[in-house]
């Protein structure tokens, strides 16, 4: 490559290459890499040592009844009790939300970028959509309190739950992590270019045809994004499970998967977890604590995991 002349400020003639060798040494930018670097490093530290510190505690329990931990039910002595019934509630409530959440979502984020005129009530749905999505969840809460415990405690009537069911709970969470996966599907659905769905009218397809066939499957790595957002954050949360009124001491039932068992009490490893760490006994707090809480993170693990491998192929496929 022949080097470009340039002149310099005493019109001598001097090669690019020996102009950027002359430059002095850019602080700035190596400031904010040092910045940029170090936040990085803590971020990671601080991660590190609750993971471990997190670790250390709970491995004593899962290495000495590991199968029982996981197998028995929530009892008020620290060296028989598990968290069988708070894994069961986890999973159904997960389940919830991917049945209510995921659908609604998606098709409100498709409805908003492919359908709705760009019109004042298009852009205070999406304001409106982003402000609900920094709502504490204690609001949410209060409003599946109030709508979901009362009105479902009354449509089914009176019974041990009064409403205060898994039931409630799965749909509370479902619309306290509906607007983030509005979100994410939506900026995924945006960033697919305007020219693909242009060359797919061109070829006669409708609007319809545009969505399902190209912008959908070029967009679904993006909102699977969503979806793992959304299902962690609802694995997680425990404020609106106690307002609804999942239990936190000892519970009879909550071993069963069939759909019956949706109207009964419940309770969640984040409920289990709030209760066991309040608790003045250390078997509970040092030993039961850390080992729910290792419990709940290797299932958020697993299914990160799970929709990573699938997203990998989802992008695999339309890359190939």
């Amino acid at each position: 490559m022949s080097n470009i002349e340039m002149k310099d400020p005493g019109d001598r003639r001097i090669t690019l290459p020996h102009a950027l060798r002359r430059r002095q040494l850019d602080l700035s930018g190596l400031g904010f890499r040092l910045v940029v670097v170090s936040s990085t490093l803590m971020a990671m530290g601080i991660l590190a040592i609750l993971v471990f510190d997190v670790l250390g505690g709970g491995v004593r329990v899962l290495s000495t009844r590991p199968i029982e931990f996981l197998t028995s039910g929530l009892s008020s002595s620290p060296l028989s009790a598990g968290v069988s019934q708070a894994i069961r509630g986890t999973i159904v409530l997960s389940g919830i939300v991917a049945v209510v959440a995921f659908p609604v979502g998606i098709g409100a984020a498709i409805h908003l970028e492919e359908f709705a005129s760009d019109n004042r009530l298009r852009r205070f749905l999406d304001l409106s959509v982003r402000n609900l999505a920094g709502v504490p969840s204690v609001v949410y809460g209060i409003l599946g309190l109030t709508i979901f415990v009362r009105k479902l405690g009354g449509i089914m009537g009176p019974g041990t739950a009064n409403g205060s069911s898994v039931l409630s709970a799965g749909l509370t969470l479902a619309v306290l992590v509906l607007p983030i996966v509005v979100i994410t599907a939506s900026e995924a659905i945006r960033a697919v270019p305007q020219g693909v769905r242009d060359a797919a009218s061109a070829m006669g397809a409708t609007r319809w045809e545009v969505t399902r066939t190209v912008v959908l499957p070029m967009a679904s790595p993006g909102i699977l994004t969503g979806v793992v957002l959304a299902i962690t954050r609802a694995m997680g949360e425990a404020a609106p499970l106690v307002l609804i009124g999942a239990t936190t001491g000892f519970l009879t039932g909550g071993d069963s998967y069939a759909p019956s068992s949706f109207t009964e009490r419940f309770t969640a490893l984040p409920v289990v977890i709030a209760e066991w760490s309040s608790r003045p006994q250390s078997g509970f707090r040092d030993q039961l604590t850390p080992a729910a809480i290792t419990v709940l993170l290797a299932l958020v693990v697993l299914v990160n995991s799970a929709l990573a491998i699938l997203r990998r192929r989802m992008e695999h496929h339309l890359s190939g």
